[in-house]
């Protein structure tokens, strides 16, 4: 029976912490190395409710792609969330771990993930990495162009559904081809060269100046349309994907994956 040591020497062979961004801080967040693993469960954040249905479902470990420890943190009172979700884990005999931007930036990443579930064909890398397949973002071609609003109804038929839905900027009826994406977070790579030169760029979280600023320029200089999505609906298709890989690393231990939103938004009035 694989330790928890082992599971996390598995996250390392799969998302190895090399990939990891400067400011990032995923890994072992909580549990004993020692203590056996059968059950592994994934969700896109720790929230309470994921980390409930992990020790309700026996899971000995719950593994996220969002670390729940990322900014500072002075405690863990069980009258605040983080504690409240380290209390419920560890009294359950729940481990945590995270893969988060090493998760990212490997082939089979969330991006990738992404990429191939909008039909996007011979994706690579947006900001390439030091190995072959591996970096941030993806960018490749539809089969054939195809208008924006097609392209954003593609988009909404390839991931879960949100209370924020698929929003666009750009004319609905300009054809594209060429995809720039970036799942999550995504608008510090507005300017870079590859996304400027594609015809449309997926992503999340666009925040309204940089999004403003970036449609003017293409007004005036050329660029894609955007398209954001919700942050949760762009990761989450990695969870799949991920359980996928321990099962074949883990071949004895059960791998399961959370049916919960983390979405914070919960609806919204038009």
């Amino acid at each position: 029976m694989p330790t928890l040591a082992d599971v996390t020497a598995v996250a390392e062979r799969l998302w190895p912490a090399a990939g990891t961004e400067s400011w990032d801080a995923p890994g072992l967040l909580a549990g004993v190395p020692t203590a056996p693993i059968t059950r592994i469960h994934l969700a896109l954040d720790a929230t309470v409710a994921t980390a409930r249905e992990a020790v309700d479902l026996g899971a000995e470990l719950l593994l996220v792609h969002h670390p729940l420890l990322l900014r500072g943190v002075t405690s863990v009172a069980e009258d605040r969330y983080k504690g409240a979700v380290i209390g419920t884990l560890l009294r359950g005999g729940c481990a945590l771990l995270a893969a988060h931007t090493n998760a990212d930036v490997v082939p089979t990443g969330t991006s990738a993930v992404l990429a191939d579930r909008i039909g996007l064909r011979g994706s690579t890398p947006l900001v390439a990495g030091e190995s072959a397949g591996y970096g941030l973002g993806r960018v490749g071609e539809l089969d054939a162009p195809e208008t924006l609003r097609r392209f954003a109804q593609r988009v909404g038929d390839a991931i879960p559904a949100t209370v924020g839905g698929v929003r666009v900027a750009g004319d609905p009826e300009r054809l594209v081809r060429t995809v720039a994406l970036c799942a999550g977070a995504g608008d510090s790579l507005l300017t870079h060269p590859a996304v400027l030169a594609a015809d449309v760029y997926l992503t999340s979280d666009l925040r309204h100046h940089p999004a403003s600023e970036a449609i003017e320029n293409a007004g005036v200089a050329g660029g894609p349309a955007l398209v954001d999505i919700a942050h949760w609906a762009a990761e989450s298709l990695w969870l799949d994907t991920a359980a996928a890989e321990l099962r074949r690393e883990l071949p004895g231990v059960e791998t399961t994956v959370s049916a919960l939103s983390t979405d914070p938004w919960t609806f919204r009035v038009d």
